[in-house]
């Protein structure tokens, strides 16, 4: 008999993470699911330390360095199972975390996603609890608007959502041509036709580092860009629609004016609506580049003194 879970997680050069990682999998309450690594191609040490857990849910495929969208695609590809629960190799699960999925998708069939509740944690000190607009702390349900709900923190993160394997035969896989925001891309596919349920309950953990946290920006962020325009057309018909990729604009805008791509920042300017934006993020989007490095530079300051400001919230 197949498992009801497939856990897909995708494998490089994560030698020091993976085993805690592989542990708060094998921790869970809720045990029927398989797990699926995908060695993609790792040249450190991480290999060689999955292959020290004896557990027969273990499977382990190993590819050639194709990328993380490759990797995870090939997981689902090479799983028993009708629903994937993603994690990757850096992440970490409550023991809960499945046994929450798997209650979510008993009450709440037939949806195109299934999320949960997650924590950030800077420099192994922060810890953040994620916030999503317009969502009580004690939800659980269908949420109302995918794209509302996801202007602070996203609802879909990869290493705490599942998905019916069925939807990838509806709407395609991880785009393997993206080396970057291949997820967002995913879930903006299928939050537009699909519902998805959710559960504010905190059961992933999302680890930053120094080497890893999100104000290190992008080197794909043309391809970020790019995400956006497949999706513009839909903008006029769609006003939460617009106002999410407004964010995203605005995120990426403010990224190209520190890298000096004033062309890309004016034309990503001219397609936000202003009033898409809250007054923190007006204020930093017209900051010369000057002011703008010395904001974020505060911002990393106060992380490692346990203070979060954010311009989304």
């Amino acid at each position: 008999m197949n498992p009801f879970f497939s856990v897909v997680i995708p494998l490089y050069n994560k030698a020091l993470e993976i085993s805690y990682t592989l542990s708060s999998v094998l921790a869970q309450t809720y045990t029927d699911f398989e797990v699926i690594v995908i060695n993609d191609g790792s040249t450190d040490d991480s290999l060689s330390l999955v292959e020290t857990f004896n557990d027969k849910r273990i499977k382990v495929y190993t590819t050639e360095n194709k990328g993380v969208s490759h990797a995870r695609n090939f997981g689902i590809k090479n799983s028993s199972s009708q629903v994937i629960a993603f994690l990757d190799g850096d992440d970490l699960w409550k023991p809960h975390h499945l046994e929450d999925l798997k209650a979510l998708f008993e009450c709440y069939p037939n949806c195109g996603m299934y999320c949960k509740a997650y924590e950030k944690i800077y420099f192994s000190e922060l810890v953040v609890k994620a916030i999503y607009n317009d969502i009580e702390d004690d939800f659980e349900g269908i949420v109302e608007d995918y794209f509302k709900n996801s202007l602070i923190d996203s609802i879909a993160w990869t290493s705490a959502t599942a998905i019916p394997k069925t939807i990838f035969n509806t709407y395609g896989y991880f785009d393997e041509s993206l080396k970057s925001g291949q997820d967002t891309d995913l879930w903006i596919r299928i939050a537009l036709k699909e519902t998805v349920a959710f559960s504010n309950v905190i059961s992933a953990t999302r680890l930053f580092s120094a080497s890893n946290n999100h104000l290190s920006q992008s080197s794909h962020i043309k391809q970020r860009i790019q995400i956006i325009e497949r999706y513009q057309h839909l903008e006029l018909k769609n006003k939460s629609l617009k106002t999410y990729l407004d964010c995203n604009r605005y995120s990426m805008a403010v990224e190209r004016k520190l890298h000096g791509d004033l062309t890309s920042y004016q034309n990503l300017l001219n397609a936000i609506d202003l009033a898409s934006l809250n007054s923190k993020q007006k204020f930093l989007l017209k900051l010369p580049t000057f002011w703008i490095k010395r904001f974020k530079g505060l911002q990393g300051f106060l992380i490692k003194k346990k203070i979060y400001l954010s311009a989304f919230r």
